[in-house]
């Protein structure tokens, strides 16, 4: 997907107020009508219908019907904007440069922030390709109901700089963490290559060796990376390896543990046997009594990203990269599946950016709620927090 910053210059402050009421509004609307929309945008309903054309144009909503009525939806250039808008007036991003990467899950480009030092972007999409099959393999997703990518790809997003900021705290070779806003992350350029791009090495008996020791490393400060292989491992300078990619990172007392550990593992011994002839008989092995020195997975729960989080995150994953794990799941777990509510995509912000939005509606002091143009209708609430819109009895 290409990311265009470009109409963030041309951007009105009322288009990002529309464009934040979308994001709102879809807490509880799949699509959003254009009365909800302007009563979260504190706009006029004369004004709404301009900017709402004027963003289809630029692609970053989309139009859809239902049986009941018109309404718009956010898709991710919308959701790229509302990120870079934030990010650039945090001076965490100030100019995009080129895409040095790409996935089935994230887009991966060269930044700048204000002091003018390049730093890496990283978009997470979930929802492509193999990922559009996920409904149909789970039996918790009803036949109305479709998972909210861009809300799973806030979760991935918030989970991996969770994880890399504690784990840079604590001394392990990853990048040094920026910022994080919805479902993107800034972190340092790293002169580094992929070892994926690394066909011969003087010494592949010492890289396997250092590799060994930082998985058992994590798993001494109680975590597993879950997709530890060539994709996700840097070597810096041909010799010190730098550890990337963290979404599927999960706790050495996750019921599955010891298959995540053990597939880690088989990666690096399976890579360096077919890409440098190199292997070795000794190799960690996996035990539940592991003698922690600290568990970081309880200090990154502390920051923010609940184990609520991590568990709904960890069932998506399981879909795309489980395999044999999800197999091993405990039939048992149905009281851990999330919600309708939680399913559905959860705003990250209103006017403030801080990832405290509010649906509420209720007008301010610098803005005219829908209410007053649309004295026919009632907007109330249900206890699940789903507008309700009724006509008044004449």
């Amino acid at each position: 997907m290409k990311l265009d910053p470009k109409a963030l210059r041309y951007m009105s402050s009322e288009e990002f107020r529309v464009l934040t009421a979308i994001e709102i509004g879809s807490r509880n609307h799949s699509i959003v009508p254009a009365p909800l929309i302007a009563q979260l945008s504190h706009l006029r309903s004369g004004s709404i219908n301009k900017h709402i054309g004027d963003l289809i144009k630029r692609k970053l909503i989309a139009s859809e019907s239902s049986s009941k009525y018109v309404g718009y939806k956010l898709v991710y250039s919308g959701y790229d904007h509302l990120a870079l808008r934030t990010l650039s007036k945090r001076g965490s991003v100030v100019s995009v440069g080129n895409q040095i990467g790409v996935g089935k899950e994230s887009d991966i480009f060269v930044v700048a922030g204000e002091d003018e030092q390049e730093v890496v972007l990283k978009l997470h999409r979930l929802g492509r390709q193999s990922f559009r099959s996920v409904k149909l393999k789970r039996d918790y997703f009803r036949a109305t109901q479709s998972p909210s990518w861009m809300y799973m790809s806030r979760l991935s997003a918030t989970k991996e700089f969770a994880f890399m900021k504690v784990l840079h705290e604590h001394g392990f070779p990853v990048p040094t963490p920026i910022d994080q806003n919805r479902h993107c992350v800034v972190m340092e350029l790293v002169a580094a290559f992929p070892l994926r791009q690394i066909d011969r090495l003087d010494e592949p008996g010492r890289l396997y060796s250092q590799l060994m020791d930082l998985i058992v490393r994590l798993a001494k400060y109680g975590l597993i990376h879950g997709d530890f292989n060539e994709f996700n491992i840097l070597l810096k300078d041909g010799t010190t390896p730098i550890l990337i990619d963290f979404p599927q990172m999960v706790s050495t007392s996750h019921p599955n543990a010891e298959y995540y550990f053990n597939r880690d593992v088989d990666c690096i011994r399976t890579f360096f046997k077919r890409r440098f002839g190199y292997e070795s008989a000794l190799y960690p092995k996996f035990t539940a009594k592991l003698d922690k020195d600290f568990d970081l997975d309880v200090k990154v729960a502390a920051s923010g990203f609940t184990k609520k989080d991590q568990t709904q995150l960890e069932r998506f994953m399981q879909m795309e990269h489980g395999g044999a794990a999800e197999q091993q799941e405990n039939e048992g777990e149905e009281d851990d599946l999330p919600s309708d509510e939680e399913l559905v995509y959860s705003s990250d912000s209103d006017s403030d950016d801080n990832g405290n939005g509010t649906s509420s509606g209720k007008n301010d002091s610098d803005g005219d709620s829908a209410g007053n143009d649309d004295d026919d209708y009632i907007v109330e609430h249900d206890r699940l927090g789903n507008t309700i819109r009724r006509r008044r009895s004449k």
